[in-house]
């Protein structure tokens, strides 16, 4: 539909034609109905220009309003930022090497070509060659009989490494004993070895039975008691219990908090930050009157007093959360070392005087959360090769090395088992084979999916040769007898 045009436009486009071909003064008139039009088409046109530049400069206002918060909301979290942690400098290494050593490392590469040494046996190399200058000249024959030496402990093509590293880590963890062990001669803290910690290792439990944390000290807080102690004092849980005797009045309803003066010197504590931290507490009111702090409840009665009573007795008034105890000791050619029982990696490396380079724990998932998948890694080597060697038994480090690799290949800590590694396979026939064969079977079947018989487990299965060492050459002989020569 065509929409009607107003019969207002239409009056005013032929007014002007006729008056031009009529008369002359009516000229001016057009011309002043002309401005008029203009005129007013120019006040209707402003009236809006006014009103977007009005509503322009609001929109402006309200954006710097809005830029000043944001400017002071990251101030405030730039400042937070800056308080959350502050890191060391790794130390520089400021030796270069000789050009001696240069030069060696050079020709070595030479005789080398194209065939791989790792970089500890050239430097041992190079070292050896730098000290006695006579065996330069024979350097070409050193080189190769350790590439010789190198490629004959190199693992055969096809091998089943995984096989063997399982059976060299298991059968010597038959002889394993169950057992926890007191830590570093000190009675209280007990830390569990042995085959049960072997199991929470290669299980990738989230919490180990029995955390510990050794946390080394920076400079001078080392080599100060005093300053050793105070760190202490700052990572040990301090509950009220610990602090102040606690006392319930049930004539007056309320409780009166009684604390010991030695104990809070020693924990570096005042009555201020005491009463500050009872009165964190909901529903009650707290002041001190003559060295005690009366605590009086805002709803009276004998239930609430008992529950606000067992609430006092587990409040926290200082200290690191999961660190129960904490034990400092001297160690020859280190200074002072804090043993604590419990452990939370976090927060201690957080903590004014601790070297965060050197700080150690043995929960392995605190340690992949705070410094990465790689620290993980070596800290399951690190923990698995103590745990053996401490029972006497020597198990080569590729072995469990291989099985840390395996663990934490995917960027996560897995577990070795259905849970984890054993669980996640590809195969079918293996994951059936490993546990809950039904399930696996009627689940993969649904899904419809397909093996391809890679594995040791599933070729078993299906009564082929598995696919690995011999196995894994497949050789076809011609049976037709060679021509001989001069027939």
């Amino acid at each position: 539909m065509a929409k009607p045009v107003s019969k207002k436009k239409i009056t005013q486009k032929k007014e002007p034609k006729k008056s031009l071909k009529l008369v002359k003064p009516k000229i001016a008139s057009v011309k002043t109905k002309k401005q008029a039009v203009k005129t007013t088409a120019k006040i209707n046109i402003l009236k809006p220009k006014k009103k977007l530049k009005e509503v322009q400069s609001e929109l402006d206002k309200k954006k710097s309003v809005n830029k000043k918060d944001t400017t002071v909301f990251k101030k405030k979290i730039e400042k937070k930022k800056e308080i959350e942690r502050t890191f060391l400098p790794p130390p520089i290494k400021t030796v270069e090497e000789p050009k001696e050593y240069k030069m060696i490392r050079a020709e070595i590469n030479k005789i080398l070509k194209n065939h791989f040494l790792p970089i500890s046996i050239i430097d041992g190399i190079v070292e050896y060659v730098a000290r006695d200058k006579k065996l330069y000249t024979k350097l070409k024959n050193i080189v190769e009989k350790a590439l010789e030496e190198y490629t004959k402990n190199m693992i055969d093509p096809t091998e089943a490494c995984g096989m063997i590293g399982a059976q060299s880590i298991g059968e010597p963890g038959t002889q394993m004993t169950m057992r926890t062990f007191h830590y570093a001669g000190v009675a209280e803290i007990n830390v569990t070895l042995g085959l049960p910690r072997l199991i929470e290792i290669v299980d990738a439990r989230s919490s180990p039975s029995t955390p510990m944390m050794n946390i080394y000290l920076r400079d001078e807080y080392r080599v100060n008691p005093d300053l050793a102690k105070e760190i202490a004092n700052k990572i040990e849980i301090t509950r009220l219990t610990d602090v102040a005797d606690i006392e319930m009045d049930l004539v007056n309803i309320t409780i009166s908090i009684k604390p010991n003066k030695k104990t809070m010197e020693k924990k570096g504590i005042t009555i201020d930050e005491l009463l500050e931290r009872v009165q964190s507490v909901r529903k009650i009111s707290a002041k001190i009157e003559k060295n005690t702090v009366k605590v009086t409840l805002d709803e009276p009665g004998y239930k609430i007093l008992q529950n606000t009573n067992e609430t006092l007795k587990s409040l926290k008034i200082k200290g690191v959360d999961g660190i129960k105890r904490v034990i400092i000791r001297k160690e020859p050619n280190e200074g002072y070392i804090i043993y604590s029982e419990g452990s939370n990696l976090k927060e201690v490396l957080d903590i004014e005087g601790v070297d965060p380079y050197r700080v150690t724990t043995n929960d392995i998932h605190a340690v992949a959360r705070e410094l990465g998948i790689e620290a993980a890694r070596n800290m399951i080597i690190h923990e698995a090769n103590a745990t053996l060697s401490e029972q006497g038994l020597n198990v080569d480090m590729r072995h469990i090395m291989l099985v840390a690799d395996v663990m934490t290949a995917d960027g996560t800590v897995r577990a070795i088992g259905r849970h984890g590694v054993s669980g996640e396979k590809s195969s079918v026939l293996s994951r059936a084979a490993f546990e809950i064969t039904v399930n696996h079977l009627l689940l993969a079947s649904q899904r419809g999916e397909s093996d391809q018989l890679n594995g040791v487990a599933e070729n078993i299965i299906v009564g082929q040769p598995v696919n690995l060492g011999t196995g894994a050459i497949e050789l076809v002989m011609n049976t037709r007898k060679p021509k001989q020569k001069g027939k």
